[in-house]
């Protein structure tokens, strides 16, 4: 009794914030676009469904979306395992400071600091500025408008949900498992990949999965770094409820974006019951 006095108002919170506008959405899905007030009428079809499956315009927005999501997250793994493994391997003094480094930025607007990288990446901005003055360029790069825009806005963004879950586990680990790996003639290369590495599965596992998820359904940065050739799911789903009202065909696209995250939280479950 006295556990559920405790574990009901969180599940009362879950409800009433996730399940049931869920469960909302699913149930527009089916519906059918009108002109009235809401822009739907409750019925069941699954018109929708058939629309979403056949046309390659969403197709192509999901594929995008996990494709420029998964490449993000890689390149986060890649920049912020080095970072977190520095951070933990660092003097106890210093671990303070470079954790407040690696959060500093989201003390910052997140819509900020994407029109910072706006005004950094134009042709008239600074980065081309910088090169134009050493001499390295002769006319602007395109540096915004294109993937290599979304693929850097991601990064920046998202960097910080890898390099945290990353220390978290890093510094866990028993220091002393690296001294026996180095007393039997293990290498620094090699005792990493040995120990240090399948150890800190999990946290990979945990950064991947806050980077790509969200990453996957972002519409602020492929909107204003990545122009009109980044039609991500994101920006699909914007202009279904926005532009087209069509509430319905947008719920639909929502809902199959969510059953397909669901798929690497399944995979992190079993990876996670697999190293306990």
């Amino acid at each position: 009794m006295n556990r559920a006095v405790f574990i009901l108002p969180a599940f009362a919170w879950l409800l009433a914030a996730i399940a049931l506008p869920f469960a909302l959405i699913v149930a527009i899905s089916f519906g059918e676009a009108t002109q009235g007030a809401p822009p739907f009428d409750w019925s069941f079809s699954l018109a929708n469904y058939r629309l979403l499956l056949s046309d390659d315009l969403y197709w192509g927005a999901l594929a995008n979306a996990a494709r420029i999501a998964g490449t993000s997250t890689l390149i986060c793994l890649l920049v912020g395992y080095p970072m977190a493994l520095a951070i933990v391997r660092a003097r106890p003094q210093r671990r303070a400071l470079l954790l407040f480094l690696v959060m500093l930025p989201f003390w910052t607007s997140f819509l900020i600091r994407v029109y910072a990288w706006m005004g950094l990446l134009r042709p008239t901005g600074f980065v081309n500025a910088a090169l134009a003055e050493f001499g390295l360029i002769d006319a602007p790069l395109q540096l915004i408008a294109n993937e290599f825009a979304v693929h850097l806005g991601i990064v920046y963004a998202y960097l910080p949900f890898m390099v945290l879950p990353l220390y978290a586990t890093l510094e866990k680990l028993d220091a002393s498992l690296l001294e026996a790996a180095h007393d039997l003639g293990v290498g620094p290369l090699r005792a990493f990949w040995r120990v240090t590495f399948p150890l800190s599965l999990p946290g990979v596992a945990a950064g991947a999965l806050l980077v790509f998820i969200p990453a996957s359904g972002e519409f602020v940065i492929p909107d204003l770094l990545g122009g009109p050739n980044s039609p991500m799911i994101g920006r699909v789903l914007w202009f279904e409820f926005f532009q087209n009202r069509d509430w319905p065909m947008a719920c639909a696209l929502a809902t199959a974006l969510a059953a397909l995250l669901a798929v690497p939280l399944l995979l992190f479950d079993r990876l996670r019951s697999a190293t306990r």
